[in-house]
Parts: structure tokens; sequence; C-alpha cells
């Protein structure tokens, strides 16, 4: 079910004309840490920013009371007085997604079976942004079990967009991207399997990262070999801010044995790069195989002179690979995911009469394979993944659309038909994420300007493996010359 998107309530909250909430995270994180601005101020400027402009989209839900926020807001500046200080979030508000646990708070993963379930433990990246001094101050909303690029749930509803509230914003990480975008969070965390950081960035115009698989720690889980393709990841308004929540959120955690030992990169090292002659592959819709929208691609094929603009050469190309096999390799993979962490919740014919349609949808397909389904697909992504690192012999990035459409209405489920292509699938419209997240690669999506109609657009900027530092280096770079993200939504007065 999806509700009706939210709407400016009667009497709610003035602007409250504020500047610490225009500030970018990393300027913040300075004022906090000089003293400058207590955590307190911090913590209420965004709390008032929460209570007007909250109401309109449905971005953050399960609130915390705010009395027992001041009270860990003044903990933190006591610790400041003595001189300590936890690192770049201290008394940074947050908004844990709604999807891995968070002490202390409500986690549904946006599902009525987990309605009103409080967690005792924290994921391993909450874990670290709690340590580092955030305060958590409420979840960021997320669709079902993360499942679809459409933020809505039957517990919290549907988040609206950041500049069309009647449009979608965007998912799995939708809730957090309009955070960001209307300043509701300084930065924010977010997940992606499927473009879940990717899409919602790109229809809130902002940035979101899928990090490489192993560059910040994403459980603990039951198994911890497998699973390589949900990550956990940053949102910002700008690059700086990015990276500084990733230089929190990435390293080893050794319940977590695939994640990386990497002391050589310094996610608060200067971003500035010459990037005079490096080489970039256009994807574009992959000649053709992807239904994309006519104004959508035009958007992101104009976004692409402004990689000319700072010395890159721009080319088109194709990846030499059947993409329709990709994309049955990606169907069994990811269904072949989804029921292992779900399956017990099918088995149970009350909890299966809860889950939404998708879900039983993967499950089913999940419990249906065979085993040498399952190393057939994954014999085929690693096939892919040595197209890609071919390309990458040649390219030193490639890019290619965030999405396939502009933000939708939130009234529907998912598109069913794109430039006149019926979608065999819930999820067959975001296909366009699907190349990094098959490769195992660092992804950034980053604005691409707006539609006729003031829709914001996003291009995925894909580095090889393991190199996200140099695809947050472009993106900067990228962010200097474009200004596309300083763009700000209307609601922000």
């Amino acid at each position: 079910m999806i509700t009706t998107p939210p709407t400016a309530a009667a009497g709610a909250t003035a602007n409250p004309t504020n500047d610490i909430t225009e500030l970018d995270a990393v300027s913040l994180s300075r004022a906090i840490q000089t003293r400058q601005l207590s955590c307190v101020e911090t913590l209420n400027a965004f709390l008032d920013q929460v209570a007007w402009l909250n109401p309109q989209v449905n971005a953050l839900v399960a609130l915390q009371p705010a009395k027992g926020l001041r009270q860990q807001a003044q903990q933190l500046d006591a610790e400041l007085a003595r001189g300590d200080w936890r690192g770049p979030l201290h008394g940074f508000p947050q908004a844990p997604k709604d999807i891995m646990p968070a002490k202390g708070l409500v986690t549904t993963k946006g599902s009525p079976i987990f309605e009103g379930q409080v967690s005792s433990t924290d994921a391993a990246v909450f874990e670290r942004m709690r340590q580092g001094g955030a305060v958590f101050i409420g979840r960021s909303n997320s669709p079902e079990f993360g499942l679809g690029g459409h933020t809505f749930n039957s517990v919290y509803g549907t988040t609206a967009n950041a500049f069309n509230p009647g449009k979608t914003a965007g998912g799995s990480s939708g809730g957090a991207a309009v955070a960001v975008a209307l300043r509701m969070l300084p930065v924010a965390d977010g997940t992606d399997m499927m473009g879940s950081l990717r899409t919602p960035a790109a229809f809130n115009n902002v940035y979101g990262m899928r990090t490489t698989p192993g560059c910040v720690p994403h459980g603990p889980a039951e198994e911890v070999f497998f699973q390589q393709f949900s990550v956990a990841g940053p949102m910002a308004r700008n690059i700086p801010d990015l990276a500084l929540l990733l230089s929190v959120q990435a390293g080893f955690d050794a319940r977590l044995p695939l994640t990386r030992r990497d002391k050589t990169v310094d996610f608060t090292a200067p971003l500035q790069r010459n990037f005079k002659g490096s080489r970039i592959g256009w994807l574009g819709d992959l000649g053709g195989h992807l239904a994309m929208e006519p104004e959508l691609l035009a958007l992101c094929e104009q976004t692409c002179k402004t990689f000319e603009t700072i010395g890159c050469q721009v080319e088109p190309v194709l990846p030499a690979f059947n993409l329709e096999r990709l994309w049955r390799a990606w169907l069994t993979l990811r269904s072949f995911n989804v029921a292992g962490n779900n399956a017990a919740l099918y088995n149970d014919v009350a909890q299966r009469a809860l889950l939404k349609p998708e879900a039983v949808w993967e499950i089913e397909r999940g419990l249906a394979l065979s085993g040498p389904d399952v190393f057939n697909a994954a014999r085929d992504r690693s096939a892919w993944y040595q197209v890609l690192r071919g390309l990458f012999e040649t390219y030193d990035y490639l890019i290619l659309p965030a999405t396939q459409v502009l933000p939708f209405d939130a009234t529907l489920h998912w598109p069913a038909q794109v430039n006149g292509r019926t979608m065999d699938t819930y999820h067959r419209w975001m296909e366009v994420v699907v190349p990094a997240t098959m490769a195992g690669l660092p992804a950034l999506s980053v604005p691409a300007g707006f539609s006729v109609n003031g829709l914001p657009a996003g291009l995925q900027i894909l580095g090889p493996t393991q190199a996200d530092w140099s695809v947050l280096q472009i993106g900067h770079a990228y962010d200097q010359a474009s200004g596309h993200a300083r763009v700000r939504s209307t609601l922000l007065g």
C-alpha cells in the first residue's frame, strides 16, 4: 500500500531561518571542534529544521524525545570542555537508516512484522558513528526490507521528494537523501545493493556513494562471506562532506572478514587533483539496451561536457558482453540473497501474509534456485567483472546515468513502462545501477541538472575496484565545475 505523499500541515512550524543547518558538514564539524558552536546549539538547530520540514516529506521516522537528545548533546559539550574530541561527527545529529539495527532505537526494516521492535545492538557502521560522537535523533525511512527504488512502507508511509513532494524520493535510502537535501541532517548514511544510495541521491540532487565491498563494514550478519552486494556508504551535499562521513564509516572490522585493513587512504585528505588527459568512457543507455526517458538521457549527455571542462577526454564505449545475460545473473544472485535472509519469514504463514508482493516474489524465486543456478550466475558475474577490468585498462572512469527515469508520481509502486517499453519486473526500471554492483565497483551518484519541470537528474561515476578515493577526487572536480548540487529546493524558502 502507498499512502498519499505528505503535504504541509496547517499550522506547521515556521521557517527557523538559522544559519547552522546551512553550514556544510566540514565547516560544522570544525565549528563544533573549536567550540564556536556547541553540540546543544547544533542539535536544536537541526531539530527545528526537522520540525519545520519533516511533516511535508516524511523523511525521518521514529523521532526520539528532545529531552534525552539534549542530554546527550550536553555530555558531548562537556567532553569538548575537557579537551576530548571524538572526531568529525562529534555533536552531529544523525538518523541511521531503518534497515540495520541501531541500539535503543526501533528497527522495523519498513515491515509491520518488526513494528515497534527495539534493537539491542548497533550495526558496525552505526557503532562507529555513535562512538564518533553522533547523536541519533531517529531513523531515516526505507521501503520494506530495502526492496525497490521508491521509499514507502505500511509502517511509516511514503517519503516525498525534496524538490517536488508529489514525486518519489527514490530508494531505498530515500529518507536519508531527502533529509540531507533539506538540511535536516548535515550528512547521512545509507546502503546500496541495487542503487539504494545512488537512485535517491539522483532524485534529490545530492551525492551518494556506493563503496567498494569491504571498504565499509556491513553487518554483523549470520552470513559474512557470500554477501557482497549490499554495502553501506555516505550521502552528502558535496564531496568533502561525503568523504568526512566515509572517514568514520570505513575500515577493518574483525567480525567481517572481507573488510580491508587499508591504511593508505585518508578520506579527510585534500581532494584536489589535476584531471587533464584523464580518459572517461560514456556508457549511456548501453547501446539502447536500457529503456530510458529521452529527456533524462539528454541531460546526462549534456553533463558529459562538464568533464571536458576539467581536462578529461570523454568518448562513447559499449562493453562487449551480453547484457541480458548479466541481468539474468543479477536476478538469480539477488533472489538467492533475499531468500536466504528472509525465508524464515516466508515459511511462517502469518508473517508471510504481512510481506509485500515484491518480497514474496524475490523469496519464491530464490527458494526455487538450484546450486548450479547460483554457481553459473556467479560465473557470469565474474566474466562481467573481467570485461570492465579490461575497459579500465583504457579508461580511468566510466560514466552513465544514475537512473532510467526522472522522479515519478509518488502514488505509484514503480514505473510499469519506461519510454514505451514494459518493465517485466518490479525493478527492471533500475537496471542501470546493476553494472557497478555486479562488478563490485565504487560508484558515485552526482547531480546532473534538472528537467524542464524542475526534477533532479543524476549521473554515475564508476571507478576500478577499490579506487574509492579516486572516484571521490573526480567527483569533487566535477562538483566544483558543474554547480548543480548548489541548487536548493524551494521548500527551503
